[in-house]
């Protein structure tokens, strides 16, 4: 019996954890590791609409909608009406979460060592290109 299904699970869910942990030692109550994915998103490639987002993220819209209320509660994004396109809404970042990038850029550079120890650089490489080909596997197979 394989077991990837189970084992990307336990790294997604342990991943979280130790993130959240860490936000919490680096006194960051902003947002929690969920949050950190979308802002994550905005830091590396701008404001986007939301379909834009759930896209880079992989969140499902209605996740993503209450998660971006509360964010803009938070003040971490504002909303703003496409203008281009009436039926969508941009996320742009405000400065509160433009000054807490580097903390979780940090974090998350934290996380790729903790992820990687022990690994020599043929074995990364090979692991990423694995799992590069399962998210291929499983995009083609929800697009058919």
């Amino acid at each position: 019996m394989y077991n990837g299904g189970y084992l990307i699970s336990q790294i997604h869910k342990l991943t979280g954890r130790k993130i959240n942990e860490l936000l919490k030692e680096a006194s960051v109550t902003e947002f929690n590791g969920s949050q950190g994915i979308i802002l994550s998103s905005l830091w590396a490639k701008g404001e986007q609409t939301i379909k834009e987002i759930g896209k880079t993220t992989g969140l499902a819209k209605t996740s993503l909608s209450s998660m971006l209320d509360r964010m803009e509660k938070q003040n971490l994004i504002q909303k703003i009406e496409n203008k281009e396109d009436g039926r969508s809404t941009i996320i742009k970042l405000t400065e509160k979460s433009k000054s807490l990038e580097k903390i979780y850029q940090d974090i998350t550079d934290e996380m790729v060592i903790q992820y990687y120890n022990g690994f020599s650089e043929e074995e990364i490489r090979t692991f990423e290109s694995t799992l590069e080909r399962v998210v291929k596997n499983l995009e083609e197979n929800n697009n058919g």
